[in-house]
């Protein structure tokens, strides 16, 4: 795949970026140096400090495509992060989403007939979503990825890809239910078919001295999770840890083990204001972090980079990892400041 930068001549836009390009050098170092219901506050809301300067290069268009699924905080953290990227690049941010991964292709296809300067896409199904990315390269729209498709990323075509590797992050959190003394996990997949969410459980599964069941939910329908997670506690009285791939099911399955009277603690990926407070408070005992609000900010940005100064982190070989971040008793106090902020 060719890697230097589109021509822009036919469009007659002339590049100005030696100044902005100290500007964005700035920002990747602060950011550097830092350590996911309702739809929640809107993503176009600043970050509350967590952007820096504004370039002065020309407006560039950059559309961000998700899977996300009605009513998902997790991604008000990712929208956060990429509109805070946007405004500090002078970036014009489309977002749009669709769990269903082929109307998510024909968001990507519309994507590339306003013809954008670039496109963010998640892969949570990314056999869905080749020949659409084939035909942004193909107009010379660069793509990169980021969230879900660590595995399927350059496969596809795609420049960059930032996120977390969710192998990696499962048998992590197994060796850490090692460590707790727990025998037997039922791990809790809210969408069939997100090869992320799969690779979660079986991450666990290969590192997890104990036994470890996949319980299978509709994530659209919070009180249809909350029933049958309750269902199985109540069927298997030797289940000890609950771990859920969200933080909106990590607190529907609180709910869970005190309705079925069940002493399992709860484990879970992902992050939001809520759940701090719920580590805090100890009805949930850990979460992993894949820090959303970072993968947001890197994607777009990267775009920005590399319309201006041919950069692309990784190479082209190898991911930007944001993950996993482990959020327990002994740290949660601090990241709980910036989760209330909306950007952890």
């Amino acid at each position: 795949m060719d890697r230097s930068p589109r021509d822009r001549s036919s469009r007659s836009r002339s590049r100005s970026i030696t100044s902005a390009l100290a500007v964005a050098a700035a920002a990747a170092l602060v950011l550097a140096g830092c350590s996911s219901g309702s739809g929640g506050k809107k993503a176009e809301e600043s970050a509350d400090g967590a952007a820096a300067g504004k370039a002065s290069t020309p407006r560039m268009t950059v559309a961000l495509i998700t899977h996300q699924s009605p009513g998902d905080t997790f991604w008000d953290i990712v929208r956060k992060g990429a509109q805070s990227a946007a405004d500090k690049d002078n970036v014009e941010l489309v977002y749009s989403a669709d769990p269903n991964a082929g109307n998510q292709a024909n968001l990507v296809q519309n994507a590339i007939d306003q013809k954008v300067d670039g496109i963010a896409v998640t892969l949570a199904k990314p056999d869905a979503l080749k020949d659409v990315i084939r035909k942004a390269n193909a107009a010379g729209i660069p793509v990169v990825g980021l969230n879900s498709g660590v595995s399927e990323w350059k496969k596809l075509g795609l420049m960059e890809f930032f996120g977390q590797d969710e192998t990696v992050a499962g048998e992590a959190l197994g060796k850490r239910l090692n460590e707790s003394g727990a025998k037997n996990a039922v791990c809790v997949i809210q969408e069939q078919g997100n090869i992320g969410l799969t690779q979660r459980c079986d991450g666990v599964k290969k590192t997890f001295s104990g036994s470890v069941e996949t319980l299978y939910v509709n994530g659209t329908d919070m009180p249809s999770v909350q029933s049958t997670i309750t269902a199985k506690l109540k069927q298997d009285k030797a289940i000890d840890h609950v771990v859920t791939l969200g933080a909106p099911f990590a607190l529907t399955a609180v709910k869970s083990v005190s309705e079925a009277g069940s002493d399992a603690k709860v484990a879970t990926f992902d992050l939001n204001k809520q759940l701090t407070g719920a580590i805090s408070e100890g009805t949930i005992e850990f979460a992993v972090d894949q820090q959303p609000y970072l993968q947001g900010y890197l994607a777009v940005d990267s775009l920005w980079l590399y319309e201006n100064n041919g950069n692309y982190s990784g190479g082209g070989e190898q991911p930007v990892l944001t993950g996993p971040a482990f959020v327990d008793k002994s740290n949660v106090e601090r990241i709980a400041a910036f989760a209330a902020k909306g950007t952890r």
